[in-house]
């Protein structure tokens, strides 16, 4: 499992509610327009194929950051909720 940063701009509002309602799914919103999620490859994999067939990729830009389990105690947060943990993992 990996922790993804998803992060979308979609211009059109029906679209945007059909992304936004599909990453639910898949994790957490940590600010309007990107969510955390902790996924499988066969969770990554499923959710590109749905994304794919609800985005115009002649006008929308969706982003996805994989964090590595090294890598998450140097994140740093600001205000909202704190890193979505991977399961099994501490965070100090």
């Amino acid at each position: 499992m990996l922790l993804y940063v998803v992060a979308y701009d979609i211009p059109c509002d029906k679209r945007r509610k059909k992304v936004s309602d599909l990453l639910e799914g898949y994790g957490i919103r940590v600010q309007y327009s990107v969510f955390e999620c902790v996924l499988t490859t066969s969770q990554y994999n499923e959710l590109h194929q749905r994304l794919r067939k609800k985005v115009k990729l002649s006008e929308d830009k969706i982003r996805f950051y994989p964090l590595s389990a090294h890598t998450l105690n140097q994140i740093q947060v600001w205000g909202g909720p704190p890193v979505t943990e991977m399961p099994g993992s501490t965070i100090i």
